[in-house]
């Protein structure tokens, strides 16, 4: 009788440590923060992402995540990890509620996030700088040289059968060599596109920007706004885009350009009066264009930029290289961990 009441007690003790067990795992999921990713991320960015303890919600598109669909995900989300098309602000902000401690964003821009509302609901702002270096100075000369040497007019001939025989005038552009580059803005990327340019030949870098850079001494010359529009052959936009950036470039900046200046832009869209550009490039004001960034983005395809055979515009891929996009995503998954710990972020904005 006491074997049989001893086996009873111990059946009977399984089963509550069991159900206590199964209790206390159930809340462990229930109590797991919530982050929201608006996108998929690389290969091996987004297996890691997958393995974090928290409960992710993703958008499994390789689309924009739908206003509605984010504003009702957001709810209750501790942490958002997301790209420059999402527009964080104080809506969205204040629809995920107090719970929020860090936005991370797939990015070294953040004028898509509202800082004032984050700084308010003490939600920490995490970005991608660095990483996009060598990427988008990589595409910035690109487009450069393309713009200079006519090829989007080159790239049609060849497929539209204007190639014929050899013609002494026909698509001739613009070298390198000898030439004075002008830089609007020489942080990171404006130093590595100066550096990789004067590999082609620039033997004179100018640079405009909020301040001298003691360092860059006997490599660049700090010069006015109108002396770097006068003076350059290559006219390169790698500044952040602020209330004195905004539209900096209009149709009197083109008109201080030397008609056969080369314009590029990798920045923002908005640090372009775009009208102005193309009227500057109908005109003839500067001999051509090559863009990153537009306003809006996407372009719209019938949009006169596209008509002009002087205008080389790509869909905003600075970044866009395997290398560099795994690593923004690691980034981002750092600060999201980080930030839900209440740890200082991997790439935390100061602001």
């Amino acid at each position: 009788m006491a074997f049989r009441s001893a086996i009873r007690n111990n059946i009977a003790l399984r089963g509550v440590f069991q159900q206590q067990y199964s209790l206390f795992h159930s809340n462990a999921r229930v109590l797991a923060p919530k982050v929201v990713a608006t996108r998929v991320l690389p290969q091996h960015a987004q297996a890691r992402l997958k393995e974090q303890d928290f409960e992710l919600v993703q958008w499994p598109e390789d689309s924009i995540m739908p206003r509605d669909k984010l504003l009702s995900d957001i709810k209750g989300a501790e942490g958002l990890l997301c790209v420059l098309g999402d527009k964080i602000d104080k809506e969205l902000l204040e629809a995920a509620g107090p719970n929020l401690k860090v936005v991370t964003t797939m990015s070294v821009g953040y004028d898509h996030i509202d800082l004032a509302t984050a700084k308010k609901n003490n939600v920490k702002v995490g970005y991608t700088p660095d990483v996009l270096t060598d990427a988008t100075a990589d595409l910035t000369v690109l487009l450069t040289l393309a713009a200079a040497r006519k090829m989007k007019q080159g790239i049609r001939a060849a497929e539209n059968g204007e190639w014929r025989e050899w013609r002494p005038n026909w698509l001739c552009g613009y070298q390198f060599a000898g030439k004075t580059l002008g830089m609007v803005g020489m942080g990171r990327i404006g130093q590595a596109v100066a550096n990789r340019l004067r590999a082609f030949g620039v033997d004179r870098v100018l640079y405009w920007g909020r301040s001298e850079k003691p360092e860059l001494k006997g490599q660049a010359e700090f010069a006015s706004m109108d002396q770097l529009l006068k003076e350059s052959d290559y006219v390169v936009a790698c500044c952040a885009l602020t209330p004195e950036t905004k539209e900096l470039f209009d149709y009197d900046a083109f008109k201080k350009m030397k008609d056969t200046a080369i314009f590029a832009n990798s920045a923002r869209g908005a640090v372009v009066k775009q009208e102005d550009l193309v009227r500057a490039l109908q005109e003839n004001l500067i001999a051509g264009a090559g863009l990153d960034v537009t306003t809006p983005e996407p372009l719209p395809t019938d949009h006169p930029l596209f008509k002009l055979d002087n205008c080389v515009i790509l869909p905003h891929i600075g970044s866009a290289t395997i290398e560099a996009r795994e690593v923004m995503g690691d980034i981002c998954i750092d600060n999201i961990t980080s930030g839900l710990k209440n740890e200082k972020l991997r790439c935390e904005l100061n602001y």
